[in-house]
C-alpha cells in the first residue's frame, strides 16, 4: 500500500519522511513535493490549485501499479482531493482511502481573503496565528527570505480555490481535526458528502499543527485505518526495528 502524502501551506513534502520508519513496513510513505520546494526548489511555485492538482496527476498516474492511498494536511487535503478526482478522471484506479488533516471540506472553504498576495507582514502574522512555526524561525530574516514567497503562492492557492460539484469519490474518507483549531467540527463532518464510501472523523487534542504535536496518535490511527481497509491484522510496529508508534511524538 503506497500512502501519498502532500503537505502542508509553506512546508515541504519531506516533513513525512520520518512516517516511513513509524507505520508497518507494509506502507510505502511516499511525499509528494510541489514545485518551489525541497527537491523541486527550482521550480516556480504553482498558485492554480487545479493546475497544481493536473500536474501531480500527471507525474504520478503511471507508477500507480499498486494499490494506494492518500494524506494532505491544510492545504494538503484539498490537493489531496483534487488529485483524486484529477485521477480518476485519466483513467488511474480509485484511491483506497484519502485521509484529510486540518482541513474545512471542499464544498465549504472560504478562501475570498486570500485572492490578493499578502505582504511579509500579513504572512507572519499567519503563520503566528497557526502555531506552527517556532519565533526562532520567524525572526530569522534569512530563512523567511527564502521562506515567504512559497508561503505566499500558497495562500494565493487557496485564494484561488473554487469547488466543482462532482460525483462522491468511491473510496472511504478519514478526517482528522484539531480540538482547538480554528476549523469547526461541521465543516470537518462536511467532507463526507464527497464519498460514496465510509466517512470517520476524528478529533485530536491541538491546534492547526496537530499533525506535529500529535504525530504518534495521528499515525496509529492511520494505520490502523489502512490495515483495515487492506484486511491485515493490525500490526503498528516496523517488523525489522520493532519501533513502536505508540511513542512520544516530536515536533
Amino acid at each position: 500500500m503506497r500512502l501519498l502524502c502532500l503537505p502542508y501551506s509553506g512546508g515541504s513534502a519531506m516533513i513525512y519522511a520520518r512516517w516511513r520508519r513509524l507505520l508497518p513496513s507494509w506502507i510505502d510513505v511516499q511525499p509528494v513535493e510541489w514545485p518551489g520546494r525541497g527537491a523541486r526548489m527550482d521550480e516556480p511555485p504553482v498558485t492554480d490549485p487545479r493546475v497544481l492538482a493536473s500536474q501531480l496527476a500527471r507525474e504520478l498516474g503511471a507508477q500507480l501499479d499498486a494499490p494506494y492511498a492518500l494524506f494532505g494536511h491544510s492545504l494538503g487535503a484539498v490537493i489531496a482531493f483534487e488529485l483524486a478526482h484529477s485521477l480518476i478522471d485519466r483513467g488511474a484506479p480509485a484511491p483506497a482511502m484519502l485521509f484529510a488533516s486540518g482541513a474545512e471540506a471542499p464544498a465549504v472553504r472560504d478562501g475570498s481573503k486570500w485572492r490578493e498576495p499578502l505582504s511579509d507582514e500579513a504572512l507572519l502574522r499567519e503563520l503566528r496565528n497557526l502555531r506552527g512555526t517556532p519565533e526562532e524561525v520567524l525572526s530569522n530574516p534569512e530563512l523567511m527570505r527564502s521562506a515567504l514567497p512559497v508561503l505566499r503562492a500558497d495562500f494565493l492557492m487557496c485564494g484561488a480555490y473554487l469547488y466543482r460539484p462532482r460525483p462522491p469519490l468511491p473510496c472511504p474518507v478519514h478526517v482528522f481535526g484539531g480540538v482547538d483549531d480554528e476549523t469547526s467540527r461541521e465543516a470537518l463532518q462536511a467532507w463526507g458528502r464527497e464519498t460514496s464510501a465510509s466517512f470517520t472523523l476524528h478529533m485530536l487534542p491541538g491546534h492547526h499543527f496537530f499533525i506535529h504535536t500529535q504525530q504518534a496518535e495521528l499515525i496509529d490511527l492511520i494505520g490502523t485505518a489502512l490495515a483495515r481497509q487492506s484486511g491485515r491484522s493490525i500490526g503498528l510496529h516496523r517488523s525489522e526495528d520493532h519501533e513502536r508508534v505508540l511513542r512520544p511524538a516530536t515536533p
